[in-house]
């Protein structure tokens, strides 16, 4: 099987590439060690003896925040030592801002092809790898396979549409599974369904997520919260309200705008605090925001706002996790209709911002489940029934409060699975 894989990956290259070069030169940033996406990483040294080498796959920024405390418990005796590789221009960043001091290396993960997998395999040499989520690579597992290395799959999810896709080829999804040592699923939802696919109850383990394990930003004083509310032009006390729009997508900014407008022709002072999932749209959200009539600004000008603002559109990266602890109520993004999938709830959650998602959490199907069911969270269809939930959160100071503290107790309840994945591998390794 691995033969016919390698047979179709050039052509299929060669048919993306041009989607992907184009988001390259969008996204910027690719330059930096580019050789390493052909293997070409530094040659290591072979580990000490008694060190252990675990080669650790996560694929961007969200993967290489969550794997930090992971990181931290795999090495917590000494004997390990961690090859971090990403694969996209603004993880790599995050990862070299991070992890420069805390891993033995830093690098690209290399494209899936033979070629460049093999002289990656040779100058890294790892004794353990380990892939993230829903990564899944015929040819660096291949690569493991032969060298008798072990593989694990941490934070393992199965999303309702990569289910069904891995359920129409039973045979491909139940070889590629085999190849793991153990997986560690993100959810019992995502244990069952992987499971049903081939992997044995014994290589499988229901860990709950690592992203739950990553430390909240440190928490503004109330002194810089005032800061900050005044430096996006929202005034510096606790009114008026502010609605986060959490890492959007396409065609959810116009319904959060939509929104705002309506609620404040009703007497509401309500603000829009919108941070899209990809810095690069600012250009596209700045044309949109020249069409409606609410005064905005454009955070990546840099020039602090001039008198009230009701959009502030921070299009720079890795402001999240302090514009989110001004917010009083949230939207999660990626989850209104085309967009499906969702992005991460949980640090929202843990900063008791109440939450509101749109049906299509679907990569985080767990997640936002027990965030419903514990009372932090709340499901909406459509736009029109975000409004209404928006209009009730705004008009109920009471319910904001008590949907932000079942979210900051879910979030303390939820936490150890990087420790739990840690004592597994280690005890497999035999390093312990």
């Amino acid at each position: 099987m691995i033969w016919i894989y390698r047979l179709l990956y050039l052509p299929g290259l060669l048919i993306a590439l041009p989607y992907y070069l184009l988001r390259m030169w969008r996204r910027g940033g690719y330059k930096k060690d580019f050789q390493h996406r052909l293997g070409r990483f530094s040659r290591l040294s072979p580990p000490a003896e008694g060190r252990t080498r675990i080669w650790l796959q996560a694929v961007s920024v969200g993967e290489i925040l969550a794997v930090g405390p992971l990181i931290k418990a795999l090495q917590s005796d000494g004997t390990v030592e961690i090859v971090l590789t990403t694969t996209t221009s603004t993880g790599y960043a995050e990862a070299r801002k991070r992890y420069t001091d805390v891993a033995h290396s830093l690098g690209i993960f290399p494209l899936d092809f033979w070629l460049f997998s093999r002289v990656a395999w040779a100058r890294i040499r790892p004794d353990c790898i380990i892939l993230t989520e829903s990564e899944l690579w015929p040819e660096h597992l291949h690569q493991a396979k032969r060298r008798g290395v072990s593989a694990d799959l941490v934070n393992a999810r199965m999303s309702d549409t990569s289910f069904r896709r891995y359920q129409k080829v039973p045979t491909f999804a139940r070889r590629m599974l085999s190849k793991f040592k153990a997986t560690f699923a993100a959810s019992d939802l995502d244990a069952s369904r992987l499971n049903e696919l081939g992997i044995e109850s014994e290589k499988l383990h229901s860990t709950g997520s690592i992203k739950l394990d990553v430390p909240l930003a440190k928490q503004l004083s109330d002194s810089a919260r005032k800061e900050l509310r005044s430096e996006l032009g929202f005034g510096s006390e606790s009114a008026p309200l502010i609605l986060l729009g959490s890492s959007t997508w396409p065609g959810e900014e116009e319904a959060l705008i939509g929104i705002v407008e309506a609620l404040r022709n009703e007497g509401t002072d309500l603000r829009l605090l919108l941070v899209p999932r990809h810095a690069e749209r600012g250009p596209e959200l700045r044309r949109l925001l020249e069409q409606q009539n609410l005064s905005w600004h454009q955070r990546s000008t840099g020039a602090k706002p001039e008198g009230e603002v009701v959009i502030h559109l921070a299009d720079t990266t890795g402001e999240l996790s302090r514009l989110t602890q001004l917010a009083d109520m949230a939207f999660i993004g990626k989850s209104l209709a085309p967009n499906d999938g969702g992005q991460t709830p949980i640090e929202a959650a843990g900063n008791g911002v109440p939450l509101l998602m749109g049906p299509n959490m679907t990569n985080f199907k767990a997640v936002a489940k027990s965030l419903v069911e514990c009372g932090a969270a709340h499901t909406v269809e459509d736009a029109t029934s975000l409004e209404g939930e928006v209009r009730t959160l705004a008009q109920n100071g009471e319910q904001r409060t008590t949907m932000g503290e079942a979210g900051r107790e879910w979030h303390a309840h939820n936490r150890g699975s990087s420790q739990r994945i840690a004592d597994i591998i280690l005890k497999e390794l035999e390093v312990n």
